[in-house]
């Protein structure tokens, strides 16, 4: 593409022209300069358009978070509701690789990811909970998912991008397990998961764990208060 600078006036864009341009580079790849390339503009014009880096991360990643649509299967109850929650979410951020850092550093930042947390609330606000206890089970829950999707593409990432180095650290930290005469044993005895059910698992744990101190009804004050108890012993 030509320098527009070099000669003749320079391409009008838009905000639709940056999200295009943004989202063809994808999450990972997003900066301010990498989008203006891509438009064959200067930096100094995507600033009359969006408020810097976090302009831009918030313009793509929200056009990417509004095509998710939760669905919510009235016939589950809250443990299986919120593991369906947490699984559809994880499934949509692996599908879009950079969107777990984007979401880690704030959810919800823009409209797509209110809609989202109203979407949930509004699911749980059925199965007996007030909006403040809805808030705050369905913010931790998207919060365990965001992390274990961050945590999955990062090290997806860095095996594609070390040519199996990290695979052979991978066994060799195994293989220093397997020698260790209090931990060997027991590791050698585990079942062996796939990653997709390992998660389920963990997640299920997390929530099953969430929901014995959030129940239906529950108000958050008494939540916080069970929750915080565990620390005053420590």
């Amino acid at each position: 593409m030509a320098d527009p600078r070099i000669g003749g006036r320079a391409p009008r864009i838009g905000t639709d022209d940056i999200v295009r341009a943004g989202r063809a580079l994808g999450m990972q790849a997003l900066s301010v300069k990498a989008v203006a390339a891509e438009l064959g503009v200067t930096a100094a014009a995507l600033y009359r358009h969006v408020d810097g880096r976090w302009g831009l991360e918030r313009l793509v990643g929200e056009s990417i978070l509004g095509e998710l649509t939760l669905r919510d299967d009235a016939a589950l109850d809250v443990e299986p509701h919120l593991l369906s929650f947490a699984l559809q979410l994880r499934g949509f951020i692996l599908a879009h690789p950079g969107l777990a850092r984007y979401l880690q550093v704030l959810f919800p930042r823009g409209d797509a990811g209110r809609r989202l947390l109203t979407d949930e609330v509004e699911a749980l606000a059925r199965r007996g909970y007030t909006t403040e206890a809805a808030i705050v089970l369905s913010g931790a829950v998207a919060s365990l998912s965001i992390a274990m999707a961050a945590s999955e593409e990062h090290s997806a990432a860095a095996e594609h991008d070390d040519a199996g180095g990290l695979g052979r650290e991978r066994e060799a930290a195994i293989a220093g397990i397997v020698v260790d005469d209090d931990l060997g044993p027991a590791h050698l005895a585990l079942p062996q998961l796939q990653r997709a059910e390992y998660v389920r698992l963990v997640l299920t744990g997390a929530i099953r764990g969430l929901l014995l101190a959030a129940p239906p009804g529950r108000a958050v004050a008494e939540i916080i208060a069970d929750l915080s108890s565990t620390q005053k012993e420590l």
